[in-house]
């Protein structure tokens, strides 16, 4: 077993003293940091104040006992990956079982021999710093809701009808840019403009899915539904343009490439789910009202406006947002009409 590098902070839990000192000693000599708590209940209050690498609980404690803290534990989306070994002066068999079905990393009965605890609590580090990496992994290449998606259902092929509200955020003149500058500078612009978009996205509860050179596809209303996704959307892109704005003004200031965006947004049914193959997929919302969002982007340019929507993404947001009627336009690909709205911002169209 590889030794796993002190220190780590550990909650001991147990009513009974001379448990808690002998345990603690043990683990001290390792190096760990090693908090305690009388019972479960005081341990729960803990865990939801500060972090905790693993947990030791005793079964029989008053108030709020082992089994019920385990339960507890596992069923918070926030501490269910904290690895728990229950300890117990009873050596029974269905004890053990029903610890180990409730989720328990692992088991050990009374009195504590000191090298089997060492090794027990060594290996349960072990297999947190894999999960910890594996979730890791899985929120750096997933969207924040996505990624605890898979985490709380796993993963499976397929989708399942939804109404969203998708934007499209794209660089304007983003070609040129590339064309004028090197690579390195670019690649600034856009990893500044990245993490502007995701964070605005995620703070307005949507998922920033596609990334596509200078365009980022974001969705609202899955994989978590929002009853206001059409609001959250526009809100989110009126921040979006202040924070790009502000970014601009920081690159002016600095004399490094500047940039300017265009969003468009629609709303509407699509399959949302996970599409490619077992060994190499990803989330996608598929319709038409993501491909409206696209050609709505691209019309900004055409209009001279920052923001535009269509007429279903206006007719779920109320009077709370002014709106700018630009009329009713054909975009590739549809067979009618579609009203376009813009966000009226101060020196774009009519005072």
């Amino acid at each position: 077993m590889n030794y796993i590098a002190p220190p780590h902070k550990l909650l001991l839990v147990d009513d009974n003293r001379v448990n808690r000192l002998l345990i603690a000693k043990t683990l001290q000599q390792l190096g760990h940091r090693i908090e305690t708590a009388d019972n479960g209940r005081e341990a729960l209050a803990r865990l939801r104040r500060e972090p905790f690498d693993l947990i030791l609980a005793d079964v029989e404690m008053p108030e709020m006992n082992g089994y019920e803290l385990l339960d507890a534990c596992l069923r918070d989306p926030e501490l269910r990956h904290i690895p728990i070994i229950m300890t117990s002066a009873v050596d029974a068999v269905d004890s053990i079982i029903r610890c180990i079905e409730l989720g328990a990393e692992d088991y050990l009965t009374k009195p504590v021999n000191p090298v089997l605890l060492r090794a027990r609590v060594n290996a349960s580090l072990e297999k947190k710093k894999l999960r910890d990496e594996h979730r890791r992994l899985i929120r750096t290449f997933a969207d924040r809701g996505v990624a605890a998606q898979l985490m709380r259902e796993g993963f499976a092929l397929g989708g399942e009808y939804a109404v969203i509200t998708a934007m499209c955020c794209d660089i304007r003149n983003f070609t040129t840019l590339t064309e004028l500058h090197g690579p390195a500078a670019v690649i600034e612009l856009v990893n500044g403009y990245y993490r502007i978009v995701i964070e605005t996205v995620e703070s307005y509860g949507g998922n920033a899915n596609q990334m596509m050179g200078d365009g980022v596809m974001s969705f609202f209303g899955a994989p978590v539904h929002h009853p206001d996704h059409a609001r959250r959307a526009v809100e989110c892109a009126i921040e979006l343009v202040r924070q790009t704005e502000a970014y601009d003004r920081e690159q002016e200031r600095k004399g490094k490439l500047r940039l300017s965006i265009g969003v468009g947004i629609a709303t509407g049914q699509v399959i949302a789910g996970y599409a490619g193959t077992e060994t190499r997929a990803t989330y996608l919302c598929i319709g038409d009202t993501v491909n409206l969002s696209a050609r709505l982007e691209s019309h900004t340019k055409e209009v001279g406006r920052t923001i535009v929507l269509d007429d279903a993404t206006r007719a779920m947001l109320g009077d709370s947002i002014e709106l700018e009627p630009l009329g009713e336009h054909l975009f590739k690909g549809k067979t009618k009409p579609v009203a376009v709205f813009a966000v009226r911002r101060p020196g774009e169209g009519k005072a």
